[in-house]
């Protein structure tokens, strides 16, 4: 294998840059060419493509979003725009790709590899973490650190106006941002998609808290439980005061980030040159225990990622 090439598909998550980074150095210093392509699979399938050097990652690591740029393509969910992508690579002698992104852009990896056979190794890049098989994605950690500290200024001003504050957050349809969120904030609740919210309980428990002299309310509200909007129309009315909505929307997915994802990012992308460089195609980098592996994208996309629910049941607790 003498050429390969990066890109990042779907939503863009803060580390993504590191781990192209980290693909296109330790390529370079494997031997490799190393191409970047932009817009995902929309700008494969234009053919805007580029040779990446050590200059064209040199200070991108602390930036969020990528910068190869991202986008959507619906159109590859069709075999005949798959083949006309794989008969590019091929035009520019690319014998490896390296995919950074959600379960939509792994879902295209798996088929190029599976149907076009083109060597592709993933790397989960998605703020969700919804993706089975590891523990953590990229962009997990700094959008976690995003939400926590917009919750926190907000029970600020919850707590001086003696308010409710509704804050609904990403996910998908997963609601671990939520949960963790409101956890380590002390939300009074959080409504995820796991678990059925009975709204005249959590109007009584708001109330109780209100009695024991709690001046302010967090509800964190997962965006595939329920909008916020929703939640605020079934408590106002039960509790007697005044609600406030914040809808945190793409502000998750951008910022510098952590050094946890830094360090997840520089890792996986060492990891996935490695695995081409082996012969391991059809396979994602993931976090297991500390270490990192790669497993079948196959079974990885068949699985869905189950929501720790020991973590639910803390928050509960603890609120």
């Amino acid at each position: 294998m003498k050429r390969i090439a990066v890109m990042t598909s779907g939503g863009d998550s803060p580390g993504m840059n590191a781990a192209i980074r980290a693909v296109v150095r330790y390529g370079i210093k494997s031997g490799l060419e190393v191409y970047g392509i932009k817009r995902g699979y929309a700008g494969l399938l234009d053919e805007d493509i580029e040779q990446m050097t050590f200059a064209s990652v040199g200070g991108i690591m602390e930036k969020g979003g990528t910068i190869l740029r991202t986008s959507r393509c619906p159109e590859f969910v069709r075999k005949e725009t798959r083949a006309e992508a794989a008969k590019i690579l091929k035009k520019h002698g690319i014998e490896g790709l390296v995919v950074i992104g959600g379960e939509g852009s792994l879902h295209g990896a798996m088929f190029l590899e599976e149907e076009q056979k083109i060597p592709v190794v993933g790397i989960p890049g998605t703020i969700d973490n919804d993706i089975a098989m590891t523990d953590m994605s990229i962009g997990v950690d700094t959008c976690l650190n995003t939400v926590v500290d917009a919750i926190q200024k907000l029970k600020d001003t919850a707590s001086s106006h003696e308010r409710a504050f509704i804050v609904e957050v990403m996910g998908r349809s997963s609601g671990y941002i939520a949960t963790v969120s409101g956890l380590v904030t002390g939300a009074e609740a959080v409504i995820i998609p796991e678990v059925p919210v009975n709204y005249e309980e959590l109007a009584n428990k708001l109330l109780e808290e209100r009695e024991r002299g709690k001046i302010n309310c967090i509800v964190v509200v997962a965006e595939g439980a329920a909008s916020a909007y929703t939640v605020a129309r079934h408590l106002e009315h039960r509790i007697g005061y005044e609600t406030r909505i914040t809808i945190l929307g793409h502000i998750q997915r951008g910022g510098s980030p952590t050094a946890f994802d830094r360090l997840l990012a520089s890792r996986m992308g060492v990891a996935a040159v490695d695995a081409l460089l082996r012969g391991e195609s059809g396979v994602m980098t993931a976090l297991q225990g500390g270490k990192i592996v790669t497993v079948k994208l196959d079974e990885v996309l068949k699985e869905k990622k189950r929501l720790d629910m020991e973590l639910v049941k803390l928050a509960g607790i603890l609120s």
